[in-house]
């Protein structure tokens, strides 16, 4: 099974450490943050081939990993333009239709979600397009716990809130359905999803476990902290 890295992103929050980089390439514990994307793709997936989805600074992608990374092929599905999500995933799996089943992976998140069981729930639920990991909603800001008389009673730094779900930026599309829904430049998420969500077409997976979204100098901060326990 393939997989496709979305590496497009000019990372503007994240500058100046993009000025000269993609977001992918931003170091993690002095490892670049696709490098840990990869290795989980492999171990948790069983992935034998990636494709970089890319377009700003993609030359540097393709200095830093080449053709192989741990014995497996990248390639490199380049925008002269920007696309958006939905207009790179047609690109690159129309340079791949061969494969049927294709994990689609944001290339600024890092997560144990175990990927072979979202596979095997999507193959089980059936002639579906998509499925999409979900991972609770997790606040930003510390809540403040008030009683009935507007005392302050206690704060819950940045909760989880576990009947509140977001899109976790995982995707498995069944390449042949979905090249239809499709725009050419346009997201996957505002172009695409609403019309499979329209026919029912669109799995959800949720996830409780780490779920990092790299988006400013403090989330990684929190990621590089988190580093020791995972390996």
């Amino acid at each position: 099974m393939k997989a496709i890295v979305l590496a497009g992103g000019l990372g503007m929050r994240l500058r100046p450490l993009t000025d000269d980089r993609p977001k992918a390439l931003i170091p993690v514990k002095g490892r670049p943050i696709a490098e840990y994307q990869i290795e989980w793709l492999m171990k948790e997936g069983g992935i034998d081939g990636v494709t970089f989805a890319c377009g700003y600074k993609w030359e540097k992608l393709k200095e830093h990993f080449g053709s192989n990374f741990h014995g497996i092929p990248i390639d490199y599905s380049v925008e002269e333009l920007p696309l958006g999500t939905g207009g790179a995933i047609r690109k690159a799996l129309s340079a791949n239709s061969r494969e049927d089943l294709v994990v689609v992976t944001n290339g600024d998140i890092v997560t144990d979600l175990p990927l072979k069981r979202m596979i095997e729930a999507h193959k089980q639920a059936g002639e579906l397009s998509a499925s999409m990991l979900v991972v609770p909603y997790r606040s930003r800001f510390g809540v403040v716990k008030i009683d009935k008389l507007k005392v302050v009673r206690g704060f819950d730094e940045k909760p989880a809130f576990p009947d509140v779900w977001i899109n976790g930026g995982v995707y498995l599309l069944n390449s042949r359905r979905i090249l239809r829904s499709l725009p050419e430049k346009g997201d996957i998420e505002r172009e695409t999803f609403p019309k499979l969500v329209s026919h029912g077409e669109l799995l959800a997976y949720p996830h409780y476990g780490e779920w990092v979204y790299l988006d400013s100098q403090k989330d990684l901060e929190e990621l590089e902290e988190s580093i020791p326990a995972r390996n």
